[in-house]
């Protein structure tokens, strides 16, 4: 902070937001392992149960560790609240719960998380809510899609596994233009490498077992927005019960301390290997938007500060390349995962996005010669080499 100006910056609020501290003065956050509170009266259980006191109630939905984590990462993201949920997946299936009704219709990019995809086409429908699907980056094909039911723009930009873009501001200001609200995953850039409450969305959405954490250790997931749109969600976590376990809570907030300056450390290494991958033999596209070749690399500098860790590219012929490439390798592990500071290859057609339809694979661009990898913190040599054994294989 300079002497004129009391805000913190990023690095600032990702060690010291939300620390709340107990009358023991303890230095590190605590880890509150406790399912229930005392009470100081029946009087006083009875006001924290209807609202009108302030206070820890049930573990479920209000623990010191958990807000802890809320709050720090709603600082990250330039959000008035968040909620903390049990997975990713548990962040977006409350999104849906607590905003949506049955009639209600989500728009969404054809360029999705495998998983996202399934909850959208198949269990949102059976409880009456509709989804269209439109190419990302198409914002004429957003509006097209638009019917007096939509309510939710659902993206994720960069996408997952081909890193594909959409200007979230203008889409924002089509959303709003016709009422409706936009949600962004976060997870490839998070908050260190994109702002997207900033350009104009509503909220943010996390899978916070990815980058948050940063080694692969817990699950989690979270939602960033306003007041008052986080309380619809929060009463979905309250009620169903999908919540963040407090340990995870403080496993999260000790990533976010190092979270920009370990996105920084995997950018670098996913941009030297992306540029030595376009001009190795036998690999046919490469698939990130820190390469000058990407189609929307202009837009990517334009509203990210950073390109992440996870790259893609495409190897000839299809799946049975793919898994030998995969096969081959000995340092980079294989596990669907991504970022954790261990670099992960993985085979999208058969795994993330595996559950989709073949017509959903060849909307979404998931080729059977796609490899995925979350470029870890390893030396980038050593990661080169040991795509090179894959390159070997091909």
């Amino acid at each position: 902070m300079s002497q004129n100006d009391s805000t913190p910056r990023f690095d600032t609020l990702a060690v010291r937001a939300g620390n709340i501290r107990s009358d023991h003065g303890e230095h590190s956050e605590a880890l509150f392992l406790t399912s229930s509170y005392v009470f100081a009266s029946a009087e006083e259980a009875a006001a924290r149960f209807d609202g009108s006191e302030p206070g820890n109630v049930y573990s479920r939905y209000t623990n010191p560790t958990v807000r802890s984590f809320e709050e720090r990462l709603a600082a990250l993201e330039g959000g008035e609240k968040a909620v903390a949920t049990s997975s990713g997946m548990a962040a977006i299936l409350a999104t849906v719960l607590g905003l949506l009704k049955a009639g209600d219709e989500i728009v969404t990019s054809q360029s999705l998380f495998g998983t996202t995809n399934v909850l959208f086409d198949k269990y949102a429908r059976n409880f009456g809510v509709s989804t269209g699907f439109v190419p990302l980056a198409d914002l004429a094909a957003w509006e097209a899609a638009i019917t007096p039911a939509t309510k939710l723009f659902f993206i994720e930009t960069p996408s997952n596994p081909l890193g594909e873009l959409v200007d979230i501001a203008a889409l924002a200001e089509l959303a709003h233009k016709h009422g409706i609200l936009l949600a962004v995953d976060n997870c490839f850039c998070t908050p260190a490498q994109q702002l997207p409450l900033a350009l104009g969305a509503d909220l943010v959405i996390h899978s916070a077992t990815k980058y948050l954490d940063g080694q692969g250790r817990a699950l989690g997931g979270a939602v960033v927005g306003s007041a008052a749109l986080i309380a619809d969600i929060v009463g979905v976590v309250r009620t169903c019960g999908p919540a963040m376990s407090p340990f995870n809570a403080w496993v999260f907030l000790k990533g976010l301390e190092t979270l920009r300056i370990r996105m920084a450390a995997h950018t670098q290494n996913a941009q030297a290997l992306a540029q030595w991958l376009e001009h190795q033999a036998g690999v046919v596209a490469v698939h990130y938007t820190g390469l000058k070749s990407h189609p929307q690399h202009a837009l990517a500098c334009r509203q990210q500060t950073g390109f992440g860790g996870v790259l893609s590219f495409e190897v000839a012929g299809g799946r049975e390349a793919a898994w030998r490439f995969i096969n081959a390798t000995q340092l980079l592990s294989i596990t669907a995962n991504l970022g954790d500071a261990k670099s992960t290859i993985t085979h999208p057609g058969s795994t993330t996005h595996g559950r989709l339809s073949p017509e959903a694979k060849a909307a979404a661009r998931i080729s059977e010669g796609l490899i995925r990898i979350a470029v870890g913190l390893e030396d980038i040599e050593d990661i080169k080499a040991d795509c090179a054994r894959g390159l070997a294989a091909l």
